[in-house]
């Protein structure tokens, strides 16, 4: 048995135009969003197609400055947009 749960894009690896992970957030329960976990790598196809619907970040962003790692007991970061 599956369970999903709902999240909001809220960032993604690579650029803009293709995206190559996207990172997930969940509001807690005062409202702020909180990081949850990114996607695995977004086939070409599929990152061009989702290039439309994001935008990027204000100075507001609740990440904004935050640093996230390619993996698990990883030093190198990612190109965050």
């Amino acid at each position: 048995m599956r369970e999903g749960q709902d999240a909001i894009v809220d960032a993604v690896t690579g650029s803009l135009t293709v995206p190559r992970s996207l990172l997930l957030g969940r509001l807690d329960a005062e409202g702020r969003l909180r990081y949850v976990g990114r996607s695995t790598t977004l086939p070409g196809a599929a990152g061009a197609t989702l290039a439309g619907p994001v935008s990027p970040a204000t100075s507001e962003h609740p990440w904004t400055g935050w640093t996230f790692t390619a993996g698990w007991g990883s030093k190198e970061t990612l190109n965050v947009n």
